[in-house]
């Protein structure tokens, strides 16, 4: 087995059992790692939303930001670099993070509810799949947001440096960064465990470029040959796992923390998830840890993501365990129009 493969198991067993483990520590349950959860709750701490109950600047999105840059800077793999369709990228940000408002969690959360015994969460699965698969078969037909070349050095440093501003106001908090006293916002891990957390998982996943839709991209494409399906399967073992260990194995369709029941639109909003991040090259995660790479197309996304997280909460888009409300579903069905769009567009383009 390749040194490679042996880096790509060790983040898939850190990020399962870490995503355990941060809810036993304080973080709310089955959310110990959750990107759109974390971009809600930070964007609120920074008086993005109105949502009281969402409001806490979660340490782990600078460690995973900054645990990347410092990775690809020993390694020498911290290199600026931009493309094309910069608007298309913010955008795509923004319905990345409505689509994991609906089905309530990034993919990483999905498989942590998944991997808890919330049964929920596989139809969700189900969608995610479908989305990666929609955006492979585009992208065989020639669908690309454009290919990248050098960019100015200060270009790829300027998201890092905005993540190293929110760790300083996570560490000294100025007075308007705003943090929940009550609801999911208000229970979180000790903040020099969370932050050592992402700092780890940002360093490993840089060096082993682990991405949940990235892994599902693979298997689709080659198979049992696919190397980032060790990484997946020992994910979801090692979560499990934990789980088990940690009293946190739930099997059930009912009752779920966080999770509703209409399927459909669980199914629907994880298909927008999938089929985004592959039409840009990742799942709201990896859009992080190559930001952090000095990928300012990433970046891009990220700073969509952060928009998004704040939209979600101020446009009532997000869903709750009473289900998803109207106005959630309207935006679910914008992303897809939006992503069916955009592949048409930049199909035509190409055949010019």
């Amino acid at each position: 087995m390749s040194r490679q493969t042996w880096i790509i198991i060790l983040t898939g067993i850190s990020m399962g059992v870490l995503g355990v483990l941060l809810s036993v520590w304080g973080n709310p349950e089955n959310s110990g790692i959750c990107i759109s959860c974390f971009m809600e709750n930070s964007a609120g701490a920074l008086g993005l939303h109105g949502n009281a109950r969402l409001q806490y600047l979660r340490p782990e999105l600078p460690g995973f930001v900054l645990g990347a840059a410092f990775s690809s800077l020993i390694a020498g793999e911290f290199k600026p670099r931009s493309g094309n369709s910069p608007a298309l990228r913010f955008f795509s940000g923004i319905f990345l993070i409505v689509g994991c408002a609906i089905f309530v969690g990034c993919p990483i959360k999905m498989l942590l509810r998944l991997c808890a015994g919330d049964l929920t969460a596989a139809i969700a699965a189900a969608g995610l799949v479908s989305g990666v698969w929609i955006g492979l078969q585009l992208l065989a037909r020639g669908v690309d947001l454009g290919s990248q070349q050098k960019t100015n050095p200060m270009s790829g440093f300027l998201v890092p440096l905005l993540f190293a501003l929110l760790l300083l106001f996570v560490l000294v908090p100025p007075a308007f960064v705003i943090a929940s006293t009550e609801g999911s916002s208000s229970r979180h891990a000790p903040v020099l465990i969370s932050l050592a957390s992402g700092l780890f998982i940002g360093v490993i996943a840089q060096r082993s470029r682990f991405c949940i839709t990235g892994s599902l991209r693979d298997i689709l494409l080659m198979g049992r040959r696919a190397p980032q399906l060790s990484g997946f399967a020992a994910f979801a073992l090692s979560a499990t796992i934990a789980s088990l260990a940690t009293g946190g194995m739930r099997v059930s369709l009912y009752g779920q923390p966080g999770a509703h029941l209409e399927h459909f639109w669980s199914f629907l909003g994880m298909l927008l998830v999938g089929w985004i991040s592959v039409m840009i090259g990742g799942c709201p995660f990896r859009q992080l840890v190559k930001a952090g790479e000095g990928d300012t197309d990433a970046g891009m996304a990220v700073l969509g993501m952060f928009l998004g997280g704040a939209l979600v909460q101020s446009w009532g888009i997000a869903a709750t365990a009473a289900g998803v409300p109207i106005y959630g579903k309207v935006a679910a069905l914008a992303g897809i129009a939006f992503s069916l769009l955009v592949s048409l567009f930049l199909r035509n383009r190409l055949a010019d």
